[in-house]
């Protein structure tokens, strides 16, 4: 995401914050790359609005995901990270499941 959107997700410790705010800091700084890219950042940024469920997730360091290979496809996965209310589904299934073999 950072490459793309310019964004960090999913920090985790004050440290890492600190050198991430200190990083988007430069970013802004108006040596750093051109103005066609700062322009392209700020309009991917525009109407980006993050899932809290999926931030959450990014923050653990874990993604629930969906295999959607076909047999016989040989040492490849496909699929795609779940979210919405298919996210939602997911961790209630998974959430009812560990109390019942709690």
């Amino acid at each position: 995401m950072n490459i793309h959107y310019g964004v960090d997700i999913g920090r985790k410790t004050a440290e890492e914050k600190k050198a991430a705010e200190a990083k988007e800091a430069a970013a802004e700084d108006p040596k750093e790359g051109s103005n066609h890219v700062k322009r392209k950042f700020k309009e991917r940024t525009r109407g980006r609005k993050l899932d809290t469920h999926l931030a959450e997730q990014f923050a653990l360091g874990r993604l629930l995901a969906c295999i959607s290979s076909r047999p016989g496809q040989c040492g490849r996965c496909d699929g795609y990270i779940l979210e919405g209310r298919e996210l939602e589904f997911y961790t209630r299934k998974m959430q009812k499941k560990a109390k019942k073999h709690a």
